[in-house]
Formats: C-alpha cells, structure tokens, sequence
C-alpha cells in the first residue's frame, strides 16, 4: 500500500510539470524511481521507456510499466492515472481561461516563454537516455550518427530505428 502512495505521489507531481509532454519529464522520473525509490536500475528505466516507445499508444506507457515492476497491476494502473488524471483535470479547467484572455499581451508572454522551457525539458530528456545507454564507444558513436540523421536529413525514422536494430543485432555495435 506504500508503494501505491508513493507512485500516486511521484506521477502526480510529475504530471502537473510534463509541458511539452511526457518525454520533458523523463529526467525526474528517473531520477525518482531509480535514485530517490530505488526501484529500478537507470538500465531497467532506458529499457522499459524503449519498450513504451516501441508499443503502439501514448509514449508515456512507460509509467504504467514503472508501475506494474514496481506494484503490479495495481501499481500500472494507478501510475499511468495518476500521470494522466491531474495534467488532464488541470487542462480542462485551464481551457477556458485560456481561450478567453487568447488576445492579452500576458497570455501571449506566458505561451512564447513555455517554447523554450519545454525544448529544454525535452532536450533533457534524450540527454538522460543517451547517457543511460550509451555504455561503450559503439554505441556512443550509433547515438551521434542516429541523431544527425534525423536532425539533419528527410530519412524515415523507422529506418534508421530499423538498420540501428540491425546493427546491434549484428553484434557489430555493443
């Protein structure tokens, strides 16, 4: 039953804080469910967030499988709802405010200063899971080709998602 609070309590917080989405707070939590509850390895979180990436719906499944490893059943469902209920709560009573003041200079200040802030939370983010997993020369060097790729070309992702996997399949990068 502690454990439950603790993941009510954790993915709360975290969900009143994910501007720009779930990925702008993969910092903190990893840093919550591996350092602060020790629950699992920084290695258990990068493979479970690329498992949540991987599956078809919402990237932030990844709660939902902290929650499960940590509680169980009860322990996903009360972590992907408690990520999910207060940012939505929050939303729907924020709409309206929001729509309504859409022409005032501090509304307009507040949305062009969020840009910023959540680029950097998202940056942050990739920033945690390279250092996660980038654990030898190969890797590093996969990471940094991968991420020119899709910064600097038109390729389809899946693509070099799929010749990455190859890759590493091959024993080649490891």
């Amino acid at each position: 039953m502690r454990q439950l609070a603790a993941l009510a309590g954790i993915f709360a917080q975290l969900s009143l804080v994910a501007f720009g989405g779930g990925n702008s707070i993969l910092p903190e939590m990893q840093r919550q469910v591996v350092q602060v509850h020790p629950w699992i390895t920084a290695q258990d979180f990068a493979a479970l967030y690329a498992l949540a990436q991987a599956a078809p719906g919402p990237n932030m499944l990844v709660s939902a499988l902290i929650g499960l490893r940590v509680a169980g059943v009860p322990g996903a469902l009360v972590a992907l709802g408690s990520l999910c209920a207060p940012s939505s709560a929050l939303t729907f009573v924020c709409a309206g405010f929001w729509h309504r003041f859409h022409t005032r200079p501090w509304r307009i200040v507040v949305q062009r200063a969020l840009a910023p802030v959540t680029a950097g939370l998202v940056m942050a983010g990739a920033a945690l899971l390279v250092r996660t997993t980038g654990r030898s020369v190969g890797l590093d060097l996969l990471i940094l080709v991968a991420t020119a790729l899709f910064l600097l070309t038109r390729i389809h992702p899946l693509l070099v998602l799929a010749a990455a996997t190859a890759l590493g399949a091959s024993g080649l990068i490891g």
